[in-house]
């Protein structure tokens, strides 16, 4: 088979409905949105909106609270931390080479979970306390960036 023999099995290309084109197209005149009232303007289409009754939207309870100004971590474990060589500066950019992060939203937090057994100079936004602790008695140095 080449390149130029290569052809749309029957069906798979149908044409588009050409709308407002005439009484013989099928879908003339009104175009399929019948005569006059809100659904045949054009633009005016209330989203959510269910003819009168409650919309969904309001009939459901609101509970809780979403902070927008909270400050989002994204989280690593001290274990992450051993792909590195002994006496190597982990910032956020080495952690993105090394694939231990994908993104960085507004920092990075280092948490407690696993051992150290490297020297590491850590500069990241955050630590938790056992995390500060493992670092510096691994014998490296937490800075905060």
């Amino acid at each position: 088979m080449k390149l130029h023999e290569l052809k749309a099995s029957a069906g798979a290309r149908k044409a588009v409905t050409r709308k407002g084109r005439g009484a013989g197209s099928g879908n003339g005149k009104t175009a399929g949105f019948g005569h006059k009232g809100q659904k045949a303007r054009s633009g005016v289409k209330k989203a959510g909106f269910e003819g009168g009754q409650m919309p969904l939207q309001r009939r459901l309870p609101k509970r809780g609270f979403n902070n927008i100004f909270a400050t989002k971590y994204v989280t690593i474990k001290v274990s992450d931390l051993e792909k590195f060589e002994a006496g190597a500066t982990v910032d956020t950019e080495a952690l993105l080479k090394a694939g231990i992060i994908s993104k960085t939203l507004d920092g990075v937090k280092v948490l407690g979970n696993g051992e150290l057994t490297k020297a590491l100079n850590v500069k990241v936004a955050a630590y938790t306390a056992s995390a500060k602790e493992k670092i510096e008695k691994a014998g490296g140095k937490a800075e905060v960036m």
